[in-house]
């Protein structure tokens, strides 16, 4: 049954199948497709998208985030879930949650099997955001728009390695 809206609002339903899934490649090693599902149904304070990570590769590098849960549902596939210092196995009908905070709850998942990991991402979508990378030892900052959100809103998004960190007077003349 098809329902059809006078309203400004966009559909409220999409079909996973229906979504264009743009790709995201560095390296060898990070490869992603994904397309969005929460901002194009007229969410802005809620992030979803749909991910597929081909065998063997990740998404994104190790992380944490320190304003922003992250929730993943496992759709098909197998992979490999790093979380702090541990590694969990993920499969199709699991789910994995990623809360705030630093290198404890910095996480990563890797295609495992010999299918795509396909899943839904969800994320709190709250700005701004410092995120940890402890496997380079960087940081960033995101301002003007969350992580995962309009890239084209951001006012800042700033990567540093944590070793180039200066005294909060440095450079200030009083």
């Amino acid at each position: 049954m098809s329902e059809t809206s006078t309203h400004k609002h966009p559909a409220p339903v999409v079909r996973l199948d229906d979504l264009t899934l743009t790709e995201q490649t560095h390296g060898g090693y990070f490869s992603a497709a994904m397309g969005a599902i929460a901002a194009p149904l007229g969410a802005t304070h809620l992030g979803a998208r749909l991910v597929e990570v081909p065998p063997g590769k990740a998404a994104w590098p190790f992380h944490s985030h320190h304003a922003n849960d992250e929730m993943f549902i496992f759709l098909r596939g197998t992979g490999e879930l790093r979380f702090g210092t541990a590694r969990y196995s993920v499969a199709s009908g699991m789910v994995a949650v990623c809360p705030a905070g630093g290198a404890e709850t910095a996480h990563q998942l890797i295609a495992t099997g010999d299918e795509p990991l396909r899943y839904i991402a969800v994320s709190s979508m709250r700005e701004p955001d410092v995120m940890e990378y402890p496997d380079s030892g960087k940081v960033t900052v995101f301002a003007g728009a969350a992580p995962g959100g309009d890239k084209t809103r951001r006012r800042v998004a700033a990567s540093f390695r944590k070793g180039d960190a200066v005294d909060y007077w440095d450079g200030e003349n009083g």
